[in-house]
């Protein structure tokens, strides 16, 4: 713990060199910056969801520095992007060895690290599902998703999908149809393809009204009982068809809130739609690289996926790249052939080096063993919070996949403004820890909008827990 906490005290007392200053930081203030920005900038990022954006100008480990230098422990990496840790120097070092060498190259052509990785992710999933499939590339989570929905599609020649409520897949058109906040929707017109959102297994607020210990998959039966009905519209049962082609699936809910299903909820919704013919798409965009102390958050219900998405961390947030993953009689070049789906960056050499990179690491470290540990340290730690604080009302993690629900005095009603204070306090930077200033990076999710979502790097240390857990004391106590 001695080295853990030295490594801490570095990273707090983290000081620019004038070197990387000259190098890294323009000459201009934070003040000149935002009046920059309000002139010239689009607003329809999620930058300005806070009308003064926070402002951070370097970035190390699990740490991001402001202006003045002032650490912030980041609980959200970049939404899961970032697994591995801020300049992670091996992941960094491949890239600029690649740009040393095939930095561009049309992908009209091949070269070693787009196979290579492919084959990686391909037989690190006959390793763990026991089925032979392949791997195509694009740009990014949506594009991924777009991709997935044209596979279903050129198999089941079906254009609507199952997904859950607070589910969400991206903001691109197709993936929307997918997202089911209708606000991501609503300014842009009718959407015929809209997916059939059923309930997600959130047990801490059953939308049934149910207990999970005793409801039998309540949630999951009522959806057989829709494909039983002949009148319920999703299947044939003269003609033996499902009327959907899949459904997309995350096995720990993101945008929700992290939520975390019973653990035999998929292996029995898999059975539903094995009984009807529809296939069974897992969305790791957030989820997947040992977030959740599996190279798949799958893996823990004991499910085989027709299709896997993935992202996000794939390059630990050095390049915009996904792909999926799918099982061999879905996507072999008789099924998939030439130019079903293309994007001119989908097979970009920078990305597919640092993904390489990535694959690499996670095969060499014993990350199974310690995220689980880890998350296991920090949910205790939560608990404990949780025991000391009535607003909050329920915490929950599934490897460095943790949550703490936001509530009122009663412990149960959601508490959005808690949240938000909580958030924005975390952002001035004026906490402290071991006598030294410090802020707190958080993220938010939840059906909601009272759900602290806690994303800390695989690579975050026992100490850094530890100044997570203290940090997160302050703002409750300063708050509640």
């Amino acid at each position: 713990m001695a080295i853990l906490e030295k490594e801490l005290v570095t990273n707090l007392n983290k000081i620019n060199s004038k070197e990387s200053t000259e190098l890294n930081r323009l000459d201009i203030s934070d003040e000149e910056l935002a009046s920059i920005d309000k002139e010239y900038c689009t607003y329809g990022d999620k930058i300005h969801a806070e009308p003064n954006p926070k402002v951070f100008r370097d970035c190390n480990g699990s740490f991001m520095y402001d202006s003045k230098n002032v650490p912030y422990l980041d609980l959200e990496m970049w939404f899961a992007a970032c697994n591995l840790g801020y300049k992670n120097k091996r992941i960094r070092d491949a890239v600029v060895n690649q740009l040393d060498t095939l930095p561009q190259i049309s992908s009209h052509f091949q070269y070693d690290y787009k196979v290579l990785l492919s084959e990686k992710i391909a037989k690190a999933n006959i390793k763990r599902f026991g089925r032979k499939g392949r791997v195509h590339f694009n740009v990014g989570g949506s594009q991924v998703i777009e991709d997935a929905l044209k596979l279903v599609r050129n198999y089941t020649h079906k254009n609507r999908m199952f997904s859950f409520f607070g589910g969400f897949h991206g903001r691109t058109l197709g993936a929307s149809c997918l997202t089911a906040g209708y606000r991501y929707r609503k300014a842009f017109g009718h959407f015929a393809d809209e997916a059939h959102f059923v309930p997600y297994p959130y047990c801490f607020r059953c939308p049934y009204g149910k207990k999970c210990d005793s409801c039998n998959y309540y949630c999951v039966q009522q959806l057989r009982r829709e494909f039983e009905d002949n009148c319920a519209g999703l299947y044939d049962h003269s003609s033996k068809e499902a009327s959907l082609g899949a459904f997309f699936v995350e096995p720990v809910q993101g945008s929700g809130g992290y939520i975390i299903p019973p653990k035999g909820y998929f292996k029995e919704l898999k059975k539903v739609l094995d009984d009807f013919g529809v296939l069974f798409v897992d969305d790791e965009i957030q989820m997947g690289f040992y977030r959740t102390g599996k190279l798949w958050a799958i893996e823990h219900y004991d499910v085989k996926p027709d299709v896997i998405t993935f992202s996000k961390s794939l390059t630990n947030g050095l390049n915009p790249l996904g792909g999926m993953w799918a099982k061999e009689e879905l996507i072999n070049p008789e099924i998939w052939p030439n130019g079903r789906t293309h994007s001119t960056f989908c097979n970009n050499p920078i990305g597919m080096r640092a993904g390489y990179e990535v694959m690499k690491t996670l095969e060499e470290g014993d990350f199974e063993r310690e995220v689980a540990n880890k998350g296991k340290y920090f949910l205790d730690g939560l608990k404990e919070l949780e025991k000391r604080h009535k607003r909050i009302g329920h915490v929950d993690g599934l490897g460095l996949a943790l949550r703490i629900e936001c509530v009122t005095e009663d412990g149960y009603t959601p508490d959005p403004e808690l949240l938000h204070n909580i958030l924005a306090e975390g952002l001035k930077g004026d906490l402290s820890y071991n006598g030294k200033k410090c802020g707190l990076i958080l993220n938010k999710g939840s059906h909601y909008n009272n759900t602290i979502t806690l994303v800390p790097a695989i690579t975050i240390s026992y100490a850094e827990i530890d100044m997570a857990l203290s940090l997160l004391d302050q703002l409750f106590t300063r708050l509640s």
